[in-house]
């Protein structure tokens, strides 16, 4: 059964200058991992675009949103062998999961140069 679904997209530059503009929001806004795997891609902007969408997402298919404490770094999307990305939850967010029964959560991210987009799908 379906939870919940949230849809999101951003400007890539728009996040680009934010996160050059704002000390410690990259740190704030992603773990260390995606940080990581962002800042070895070529095109970087666009990869913590589409996580950050992802995020935005996940908060939506919620139905929440920020209450509850819920942080942007304790949403984490990262890719499994194949690429595919994945969601790792930690905190306030892992325990709204469980609590609420949440078995499955499904992420699907795209972008071009000027757009990224995310949907997510949370599964009881």
């Amino acid at each position: 059964m379906i939870f919940g679904v949230g849809i999101d997209e951003i400007e890539v530059a728009r996040l680009e200058e934010r996160l050059g503009r704002t000390d410690g929001l990259k740190e704030k806004l992603f773990t260390p991992r995606e940080i990581e795997y962002c800042g070895a891609k070529r095109h970087g902007a666009q990869n913590f675009a589409a996580r950050f969408a992802a995020k935005e997402a996940f908060l939506k298919a919620m139905g929440t949103g920020w209450r509850n404490g819920a942080a942007f770094a304790e949403i984490e999307i990262i890719n499994d062998d194949l690429g595919k990305p994945v969601c790792v939850v930690h905190g306030k967010v892992k325990e709204f999961i469980e609590t609420n029964g949440i078995t499955g959560i499904h992420v699907s991210l795209s972008h071009l140069d000027d757009i990224a987009a995310a949907i997510v799908m949370l599964e009881k």
